[in-house]
């Protein structure tokens, strides 16, 4: 992991500028301590860091739950009640990669990850857009189209008129012309460019902006719209913030429920984003799904134990990792030690960063996983595709992430059913000189199931009195008992039309047999390719 320290620790830092304010903004939304998010961004860091087996993977804690853990708040009774099922539901994930569970993640279709990626990139520039000049009344992480301040996405850049900060937006300009010109010219000049990263540049200029016009009335940066990190008088009140789970309710079903709720969401999520950052990673490395969750439950533990909000992997933090040229997780371990070694130390630094200039930040992070020639890619190869893959950026955009992909995920399962149906079998027409007899030959798919059913019968339906039918199964491996039966009922029809039907199999022949059934049951499909 050290090996490559001169590039992790650079892209460390820019993960540390992107979850800072995430961190802060989810806890915020979540209805929960502000420094919970922070525990939650260290141990994801840190703990879930060294366990995973994903190289570039960043795991913090997670907008997707964060309705859950507004209404689980509440529901229980309150936050220590709270961090009783966060640690259950670390408990229960350690199980999922105990049974293996983390399959479910390689069953997503690649056209819905790269829509979950589109879509994710779209909102965070739309939702980073009121940051950016100044208006920061829906707290940072709140990704859902419907947010906590009552607005929702569209509604919010509307309130963005008549609410303009001058003055972080003009230091948010210029520090997103810092990150672009860093990252299209400056990168490629040399080392010194590539291990002093662009963030880093733009957040030192935000400070040093806010230090020199603290005074300056319109274009000075008012406290509202700055990092806002807790800050203790003393070692006394930095132990204070610390929250322990009540473990008196461990027996209330109501604790079960959440803990199961977050253990589902937290490793549905967490897979997705392994699948999507495995897909980014330009050594296209392959993460251990099943290690994956064994690593989500363990940081999902130690976070519950000292007071932090639930954790999955989480997409923003680890695009931004692999868009900074981070190598290996030992970027993700640094970013959680920055975390912990900034809340200690220098908090009153933290505190003096624009949220303007982390918006400028994010821009460039969305814009990189919503490029147009992604879209403009996915529309090439073919409806297939696209649509899934329109379905999800739509979802997502204009609901939340695992509503997005759920909607994007049945429209591929849609999809696939149709192709399905449409390949069970393939159909040649010949005309017998000789007869004056039409044959038709149906040769059967690998694979012939339920869904097939509609096809085959169409074509049974289509033949024409006095033809030939021959069915070949040579190369078919499963047939469905559905098939059975519509062949045998078609028995009655092929009578009353005087049509021939000839099954071919490895086996051999039969013509007009008396019961399919009775023919399939005895001439098992497996064994046609084993010839007697």
């Amino acid at each position: 992991m050290f090996k490559h320290l001169k590039n992790d620790f650079p892209s460390a830092v820019v993960v540390f500028f992107v979850a800072l304010p995430l961190c802060l903004g989810i806890a915020l939304a979540s209805g929960a301590p502000l420094f919970s998010g922070l525990i939650a961004g260290i141990v994801g860091g840190i703990v879930v860091g060294a366990i995973s087996g994903s190289s570039l993977g960043v795991s913090g804690p997670a907008a997707g739950l964060t309705a859950i853990v507004l209404a689980a708040i509440t529901t229980l009774g309150g936050y220590e009640n709270l961090l009783v099922a966060i640690v259950l539901g670390g408990v229960i994930q350690l199980l999922f990669g105990v049974l293996r569970a983390g399959i479910i993640g390689y069953y997503f279709p690649s056209s819905v990850i790269k829509g979950m990626l589109t879509g994710i990139g779209i909102i965070i520039i739309l939702k980073q857009i009121p940051h950016f000049f100044g208006y920061d009344a829906d707290p940072e992480g709140d990704w859902s189209f419907f947010q906590v301040d009552g607005e929702n996405t569209f509604s919010e850049l509307g309130n963005i008129i008549g609410n303009i900060s001058p003055g972080a937006t003009l230091i948010a300009a210029i520090g997103l012309g810092i990150l672009i010109l860093w990252d299209v010219v400056l990168s490629k000049k040399g080392k010194f460019f590539k291990l002093i990263q662009g963030p880093l540049v733009a957040v030192g200029l935000g400070i040093v902006y806010y230090l020199v016009t603290q005074n300056s009335g319109e274009w000075g940066i008012a406290q509202e719209h700055l990092v806002s990190v807790p800050v203790p008088e003393n070692f006394g009140d930095f132990i204070a913030q610390f929250t322990f789970p009540n473990f008196s309710i461990i027996g209330e079903p109501a604790v079960w429920i959440t803990a199961f709720t977050i253990a589902l969401v937290a490793s549905l999520e967490t897979l997705l984003c392994v699948e999507a950052t495995d897909k980014l990673d330009p050594k296209k490395r392959t993460t251990p799904t099943n290690r994956e969750l064994f690593a989500q439950g363990a940081g999902n533990i130690v976070s519950g134990m000292i007071g932090g909000l639930p954790v999955t992997q989480v997409i923003v933090r680890s695009s931004a990792n692999i868009q900074s040229g981070g190598q290996t997780k030992m970027s993700a371990i640094l970013h959680g030690f920055l975390l912990l070694i900034s809340v200690i130390l220098v908090p009153n630094i933290l505190n003096l960063i624009p949220l303007s200039v982390l918006a400028a930040i994010l821009f460039l992070v969305g814009f990189k996983l919503a490029k147009p020639s992604t879209l403009k890619r996915m529309f090439s190869l073919g409806w297939k595709q696209w649509v899934p893959y329109m379905i999800t950026v739509l979802g997502i955009v204009f609901t939340d992430l695992l509503i997005g992909i759920s909607m994007g995920l049945a429209v591929g399962i849609v999809v696939i059913l149709i192709k399905n149906y449409q390949n069970s079998h393939f159909l040649h027409i010949r005309d017998e000189k000789e007869t004056g007899i039409k044959v038709v030959k149906m040769t059967l798919a690998e694979e012939v199931t339920f869904i097939n059913k509609g096809a085959i019968l169409k074509e049974l339906d289509k033949l024409e009195p006095n033809s030939y039918l021959e069915i070949d199964v040579c190369k078919t491996r499963y047939l469905d008992h559905d098939i059975i039966e519509i062949l045998d009922d078609f028995r009655f029809r092929a009578n009353d039309k005087n049509i021939n039907v000839k099954i071919i199999s490895e086996r051999g022949t039969i013509e007009n047999p008396e019961s399919y059934e009775a023919f399939f049951k005895e001439v098992k499909i497996e064994e046609y390719r084993t010839p007697a």
